[in-house]
């Protein structure tokens, strides 16, 4: 029934966009030469059609164009179409950048269109691995594109391409489509997630593409009805809901669905984590169903123990209440011999799990594929291989 609702909700809100957009927009060009900077037109032509009291169409050409540091906000005064056909370079030069900078970012819009086919482009090979230490997250290079409080909006048939650091985005967003989006950067591009969530509601991403070094899609917290259905993820570091429980007045994580998608050589699968010794919180109602893994690692987590970098207190068990959680349909092959790993929290072992037609095999050196479980006594039914696993 919730993914039903999920999927009216995008249809709503396409038809809704489509509707306002049948009759003739302003269209606003903007002009400049192959290969100049086009940071000031861009603003400009911004400026003008959002204050149109009309619908209104924003054309960057075919082309590739230099843009610096650049927010596009609102609000605006009727729906705008942003038709992006171009090739947008970031600057090759990161210093400047505070914490969580967005390169592009789009502020308090309503009724944004976003699409075209092109691209930006946020010259990442050019950084990575030279401004932060080796296996830590650098904060201060730019995410390449950020969605800051968008509501009823729709990203379609664009492409981020090497990221500095993430490459979407999306903070107090409200009923916004990804559909048709491509991500694209090798597996060794640090700290560059595909799409990030955080305290947003109603998000889909839908028929898209993600190649990148880290999360292809992660869920943070306040994150409420998202759906992930039909898209590849791969190289990367899979699918993840949180981490979890590092900051105080962390928001609950209510309504998450990943369906209908496929993993290829990702680090690892389906993944739950939250930090040991943290805030009190709430993630629940999150279902993972009919994905198809080809050379995974770690295919189906929960880690209620994740401590990256060695930098947090493991003798304290996470606050993080899971519960209300499905694994269902999932098959392929695993590159792991410890197939289903669910670590839980002692102080609040996981609730209401389930476990249903798992089919994965394990293609490497050692076996036979196994499952552990601590702190769950999970729910089975249907097919299971591995065999289910033994609470301790």
């Amino acid at each position: 029934m919730m993914a039903v609702k999920f999927n009216l909700a995008i249809i709503f809100c396409s038809l809704l966009l489509e509707i306002t957009f049948a009759t003739n927009p302003s269209i606003f060009n903007v002009k400049a030469q192959p290969n100049s900077d086009i940071s000031q037109a861009l603003s400009n032509a911004w400026k003008e059609a959002c204050a149109s009291t009309t619908p209104s169409e924003l054309l960057i050409p075919k082309g590739t164009f230099k843009l610096k540091r650049v927010t596009l906000d609102g609000p605006c005064k009727a729906p705008i179409k942003i038709n992006l056909q171009a090739t947008l370079q970031a600057p090759s030069d990161p210093n400047g950048f505070k914490d969580g900078d967005g390169w592009v970012t789009f502020e308090h819009i309503d009724r944004l269109t976003l699409m075209g086919g092109g691209s930006f482009d946020g010259q990442g090979k050019r950084v990575w691995g030279k401004h932060c230490s080796q296996g830590q997250y650098c904060s201060k290079l730019p995410i390449n594109v950020r969605f800051d409080y968008v509501t009823n909006s729709i990203i379609q048939d664009v492409i981020s391409l090497d990221s500095k650091q993430f490459h979407i985005n999306v903070l107090g967003g409200e009923n916004i489509t990804f559909s048709g989006v491509r991500v694209i950067a090798p597996e060794n591009s640090p700290n560059t997630d595909g799409i990030h969530i955080g305290r947003s509601n109603r998000i889909n991403i839908i028929d898209s593409n993600i190649q990148t070094g880290d999360d292809c899609v992660s869920i943070g917290d306040g994150s409420k009805q998202i759906t992930v259905t039909n898209v590849t993820c791969g190289p990367g570091h899979g699918f993840s809901v949180g981490s979890l429980g590092k900051y105080k007045d962390e928001k609950a994580v209510e309504g998450v669905i990943f369906k209908g998608c496929t993993m290829k050589n990702t680090m690892n699968g389906v993944r739950i984590k939250t930090w040991p010794d943290s805030t009190d919180g709430l993630a629940s109602n999150m279902h993972f169903e009919d994905i198809d893994m080809e050379n995974v690692g770690n295919p189906i987590l929960i880690d209620q123990e994740y401590c990256p970098w060695n930098n947090c207190n493991k003798k304290v068990p996470s606050k993080i209440k899971l519960k209300d959680v499905t694994f269902k349909n999932i098959h392929g092959t695993s590159t792991s011999a410890l197939a289903i790993n669910l670590i839980c929290s002692s102080g609040y072992p996981c609730q209401n799990v389930t476990i249903e037609n798992i089919d994965l095999k394990y293609n490497g050196p050692e076996g036979p594929i196994t499952s552990k479980c601590k702190n769950i006594k999970p729910k089975t039914i249907g097919k299971q291989n591995p065999s289910p696993c033994n609470a301790i």
